[in-house]
């Protein structure tokens, strides 16, 4: 028993008028054309499924990077109001270095 299947395909006449033309040019039978053309079309819908689900992903990829990227800048923020805190305490109102003492530590 075959393993193939019959398949019936209707056409409208100007259809199969190119049809038949792209079969002279290709120098191929009916069943080669439809097999080949059933092929090209289930590997183009993957790949164009394929590229969707990419591009999903980066977009889901750009929201989680940006919320990494912003949780370094806090804390690159809170380090540097540490750092300015230890500046302005370093400053003291009594201290008769404080301008050596600044440069010192900037």
């Amino acid at each position: 028993m075959s393993t193939s299947k019959k398949l019936v395909v209707n056409l409208s006449e100007t259809l199969y008028i190119e049809f038949n033309k792209a079969l002279q040019k290709d120098s191929k039978k009916r069943s080669e054309f439809f097999r080949e053309a059933i092929i090209l079309y289930i590997e183009e819908k993957k790949r164009l499924s394929y590229i969707d689900e990419m591009k999903q992903g980066y977009l889901e990829m750009a929201e989680l990077n940006l919320e990494i990227a912003d949780m370094g800048f806090e804390i690159d923020i809170k380090d540097f109001k540490d750092y300015e805190v230890k500046l302005s305490e370093s400053d003291l109102s009594n201290d008769n270095n404080s301008e050596k003492r600044r440069y010192i530590l900037c």
